[in-house]
């Protein structure tokens, strides 16, 4: 073995193991998992995402040349979740969606063309640790972006293809 193939004696107990849990509320001060707080079940891992862009503010300088760190400045932080959900209930449907009403009397589903505050909310992933203790990510007023897939096969499980986005509010 050569002497720079070698990892900490401690990476393995920070290691993220499992899928993780999509829950609706999280309190990482106290970890309790409350069943009525899950999403749903997932297949094909949970992929959480925050991804910074950024602006060079010399790209149109003569002679400086691209990416000059002192010119570089963070615009935003693009933030997602994306899984595929296997229950397919109106409420998963409604989320995919985005913009969408449950009937109360028929349960049916029906998208709409405008945006309620209600479309938002923070949807939390907790996965565990190989040491016992968890991740956690908050994705802020999450809203479906993609819309809805649903792919079934014959023999198989319908698979609910789902992209939340977050997004910033003017309250905060």
């Amino acid at each position: 073995m050569g002497r720079f193939s070698v990892i900490s004696q401690d990476a393995f107990k920070s290691f993220q193991t499992d899928a993780g849990v999509l829950l609706k509320n999280f309190n990482p001060e106290n970890p309790e998992l409350v069943d009525s707080d899950i999403i749903c079940a997932t297949t094909g891992g949970i992929n959480p995402t925050c991804v910074p862009e950024y602006k060079d503010n010399g790209e149109d300088v003569d002679n400086c040349p691209n990416g000059m760190k002192e010119l570089m400045q963070l615009v935003r932080w693009a933030t997602g979740l994306g899984f595929t959900a296997l229950n397919v209930t109106a409420e998963t449907i409604r989320m995919a969606l985005g913009a969408a009403d449950i009937s109360a009397e028929t349960g049916a589903i029906t998208p709409r063309m405008e945006l309620k505050d209600t479309d938002f909310a923070d949807i939390w992933w907790v996965g565990e640790r190989a040491d016992g203790g968890f991740v956690a990510c908050c994705l802020k007023n999450a809203l479906s972006t993609d819309g809805l897939t649903l792919k079934t096969t014959k023999k198989g499980k319908g698979q609910l293809s789902c992209t939340l986005t977050g997004h910033v509010s003017i309250d905060a």
